[in-house]
């Protein structure tokens, strides 16, 4: 639901003494309130679940789901990674940290696969084919993806650049030559990078055909990009689980590699030899 759920909850009208409380506390620590039960929310503020769950209903939500998840897409944006430790803290049980993560991780894959638009996907792919030359930029946490899908794709293309997360002008310095015909692949997630938004509106200026990586729609990528790719991340304490989105990348790469117009095993072979003439890798014993 594309709404300001803070706002929505500030006016306050025709709630009942109830739901004022279950308003209150959620104006007042949305931080913590995204990421609690019905029941322990109710518990919280001194109502009851059911009564957490009718007040999100009657807000128009898909139940109380649907109402704490535009909470945690309103606030994942918005918190400090001092806020984020201190969320996990409360909602994540210390001695149980690795299946919590793991579990996680394995839904927000699951909810990626099922809400993938094949036909954006393989857009992108006739982009990436077809480009002239591929520039790929993520800052910050992201640059782990960027750097990723720039080193298979190197293998498998020519003309591909990873941009360098440097000095604000340099990043401009490694586009500058970007131009119709060429493709702009952006990744970010929450807290979006602001020098990647803004690189990405320099490249679809310019002409390029723009790929956004990004969660959904609520990114500022939704606005610029001329095809999208959405993975599902998460919260996780001080940082982003970016498991949905590196298995997205390794989907596109993959259906590259098969689509590729050049021979890709004839590519590989050339890469062993040079691989095995300047020991890249040690020999297996046996």
């Amino acid at each position: 639901m594309e709404r300001d759920i803070l706002a929505l909850l500030s006016r306050g009208e025709g709630f009942s003494k109830g739901q004022r409380r279950i308003a209150a506390f959620i104006l007042e620590n949305y931080e913590k309130a995204a990421f609690m039960t019905a029941g322990k929310l109710g518990q919280t503020v001194g109502v009851s679940e059911s009564t957490v769950v009718r007040f999100a209903s009657e807000l128009g939500y898909d139940g109380y789901p649907g109402m704490r998840k535009a909470l945690q897409e309103m606030i994942r944006s918005r918190l400090t990674s001092v806020q984020r430790i201190e969320v996990a803290r409360e909602t994540m049980d210390e001695n149980n940290v690795l299946e919590s993560v793991l579990m996680t991780d394995m839904e927000k894959l699951q909810i990626t696969l099922n809400e993938c638009d094949r036909e954006s996907f393989n857009t992108a792919v006739d982009l990436i084919l077809n480009a002239g030359h591929i520039y790929i930029v993520g800052m910050r946490s992201s640059t782990c993806l960027a750097n990723f899908l720039g080193f298979y794709l190197n293998l498998l293309l020519e003309n591909v650049h990873i941009i360098q997360d440097t000095a604000v002008s340099e990043v401009y310095e490694q586009i500058i030559r970007i131009r119709e015909g060429d493709v702009f692949i952006g990744i970010s997630y929450p807290r979006y990078s602001s020098r990647t938004v803004r690189a990405m509106k320099f490249a679809k200026s310019s002409g390029a055909k723009v790929i956004g990586i990004t969660d959904g729609n609520s990114s500022p990528f939704a606005e610029i990009a001329d095809t999208l790719l959405y993975a599902k991340s998460d919260m996780v304490s001080f940082l982003d689980s970016l498991v949905a989105p590196l298995s997205l990348i390794n989907a596109l790469i993959v259906s590259v590699g098969i689509r590729s117009k050049e021979n890709i095993s004839d590519t590989f072979k050339r890469l062993e030899t040079i691989w095995a003439d300047y020991d890249v890798y040690e020999h297996a014993e046996g």
